[in-house]
């Protein structure tokens, strides 16, 4: 039984404001909705720390929400006064981005985090690779702000005695206490919730032991599995010093567990909470009246103990299983499940934490769809082959040689910081060549949403600068009002339809948005272009439309023809997205490209076609 004869606060960090909307809805949530529960928190309920920036939580503002990271942050800092610690997640050698980044895109990420408020920040390497955290460390110590280094944890989906085993993770500290870096506290970082108590509590007590007297223990973990209060109450008794939790509607379930919980867990330990569990109340009301119009998908918010067979975070399955339900896939679900111990250990036992849960994920699903093995995911293939760090364990042979010849690399052994990409330079030269103002939060918004291969169009930073920001929103459906079809019925609203017109052989597709008298007329959306253009071929042959492979909403990310094309069938005509990976289109015939049906950026599903082959 956990007992102490000397009283102990333990500290908490508050999380809804940032893991909580992570795990419930990958993070899309306008500032509005949640700001006042925020400033009550800090300015009423007396709550002295909470998470507020980076992982998901920076790029989801101007991904898929219109708003600008930074304002939020600033917007946060004023809501809750100067008095009080605001702490931000990143990801070692990606930062808050889901790619490897050179140490200069990191320094400036670290800058501008503590300009825009950020006291505290959280670094995790997901490899638990001790150079990458050693590296990435120095700039957010150099920035002036408190570096909490990170020993990622998670129950593995298959045995072993050599990983992610309390000593394997107490070896690490040892190894940061011998290099030249300066660290303010460790945290035991659970993203999955998948690790077991008493591997929590025999950590706890071996870092604590090894740990100089003033560098706190911290411990975080998710209640997919229902073990989160089991896993702090075996932590606190080891020695941990602070923990991560929540307030519903966004607690328990893939998120921390509920300040009320563990204050009632500790009852006659000798042990409390640094916080006022008789304001959750309070709080869970403002909560739910500001997130009242969205839509808590039942996934995030129940516990699945299938979780221990794969270790996925909260802020992780939501989102995917978002998307899947978006692609029309959800169907697919427990079999993505089923494959993930298969690209755990081929892949060598990295922790399942972003961007590794990412890849894992990926992976896995494109061994269902596609056969096991037969498509190497990009991050997932870099993996297995070195470009983020060294995995804990070597990672399969046969894997290697397939991700090698797959995406055209070699296996890679050096620094991944100097192997990365120079994104800072790739976004100050798309801002100078679109006339867009380059200052240092705007080249940071670019550089943090560049992924290798995709169009300069399509990245995100250029859209919410450009004003073409893809909104999207986890809110309820509301029952479609009909309008009146009377003649003279006034529109209310612009109204966007496709008019089709054919000229003998030639068909031409128009999309006409009519603006209502005295309204702001629609902007296009970015990288759009005639809906179809004329087809310079004649054809007598059957119209062939070519759609994306997914029953559900995916983005075009790439057309590869152009209208009067030869193509054979089975050849790659264009790519969509779809849980965050390219997808390949592929003709279903041969013959000419007779018009192209859907802009770049823009959105298809399996009744709208992308392009029209005649055969």
């Amino acid at each position: 039984m956990i007992y102490t004869n000397t009283p102990k606060k333990i500290r908490v960090m508050f999380t809804p404001f940032r893991d909580g909307l992570q795990s419930s809805f990958g993070g899309k949530v306008r500032l509005k909705d949640i700001l006042p529960a925020m400033e009550y928190s800090a300015k009423e309920a007396g709550i002295r720390h909470f998470e507020f920036g980076g992982g998901a939580r920076f790029q989801a503002p101007y991904f898929y929400v219109n708003e600008n990271p930074f304002v939020c942050m600033d917007e946060m800092r004023k809501a809750v006064g100067s008095d009080v610690d605001l702490q931000i997640l990143t990801r070692s050698v990606s930062g808050v981005t889901l790619t490897t980044q050179k140490i200069k895109a990191l320094q400036l990420q670290a800058k501008l985090m503590q300009k825009h408020n950020t006291t505290w920040d959280r670094n995790f390497d997901y490899m638990n690779d001790v150079d990458n955290l050693v590296r990435t460390g120095k700039p957010i110590v150099d920035a002036g702000m408190h570096h909490q280094v990170c020993v990622s944890t998670m129950g593995l989906p298959f045995h072993s005695d050599k990983v992610h085993t309390p000593e394997f993770y107490i070896n690490i500290v040892r190894e940061l206490l011998k290099r030249d870096i300066v660290f303010h506290s460790v945290c035991m970082k659970d993203a999955s919730g998948t690790s077991d108590p008493r591997t929590c509590y025999e950590t706890a007590q071996g870092i604590k032991k090894i740990l100089p007297p003033e560098v706190i223990l911290w411990q975080h973990t998710h209640d997919t599995a229902s073990m989160g209060v089991a896993c702090y109450m075996a932590g606190i008794a080891g020695g941990v010093d602070g923990i991560d939790l929540s307030c519903h509607p966004m607690a328990s379930g893939t998120v921390q567990p509920e300040v009320r919980s563990v204050w009632h867990a500790l009852k006659g330990t000798g042990y409390s909470l640094d916080i006022d569990e008789t304001k959750m109340d309070t709080i869970q009301a403002m909560l739910e009246e500001g997130l009242k119009d969205y839509e808590f998908n039942p996934v995030t918010t129940s516990a699945d103990a299938r979780v221990v067979g794969f270790p996925m975070p909260g802020g992780a399955i939501g989102p995917n299983v978002h998307m899947m339900k978006e692609a029309g896939i959800l169907s697919r679900y427990p079999d993505v499940l089923a494959e993930f111990p298969v690209v755990v250990e081929a892949a060598g036992a990295w922790t399942s934490v972003t961007p590794g849960s990412q890849q894992y994920w990926l992976q896995a699903f494109n061994n269902v769809l596609l056969g096991r093995w037969k498509k190497i995911e990009a991050g997932y293939g870099r993996a297995v082959l070195g470009y983020f760090g060294r995995p804990p364990l070597p990672p399969d042979s046969e894997v290697v040689k397939i991700a090698a010849e797959q995406l055209k690399l070699e296996p890679f052994a050096g620094d991944a910081l100097e192997a990365a990409p120079d994104t800072v330079a790739l976004a100050e030269q798309a801002l100078k060549e679109r006339n867009l103002a380059a200052t240092e939060e705007n080249i940071f918004l670019v550089a943090a949403a560049i992924v290798p291969g995709k169009a300069m169009e399509l990245n995100e930073g250029i859209r919410f600068l450009t004003g073409n920001a893809k909104i999207s929103l986890p809110l309820k459906k509301k029952a479609e009002s009909t309008r009146s079809s009377a003649p003279g019925t006034p529109l209310s609203a612009p109204f966007t339809t496709v008019c089709k017109v054919v000229e003998g052989a030639v068909t031409r597709n128009f999309e006409i948005t009519i603006d209502p008298p005295g309204s702001v007329p629609a902007a296009a959306p970015a990288g759009a272009v005639s809906t179809a253009v004329s087809a310079p071929v004649a054809h007598t042959g059957k119209r062939v439309p070519v759609y994306s492979p997914f029953e559900g909403n995916v983005e075009v990310v790439q057309i590869a023809v152009k209208v009067g094309d030869a193509v054979q069938e089975g050849q790659i005509v264009a790519q969509v997205e779809a849980m965050k990976a390219n997808h390949d289109v592929k003709s279903p015939c041969a013959g000419t490209v007779l018009s192209i049906d859907a802009a770049l950026g823009g959105q298809v599903s399996s009744e709208k076609p992308i392009m029209t082959i005649g055969a």
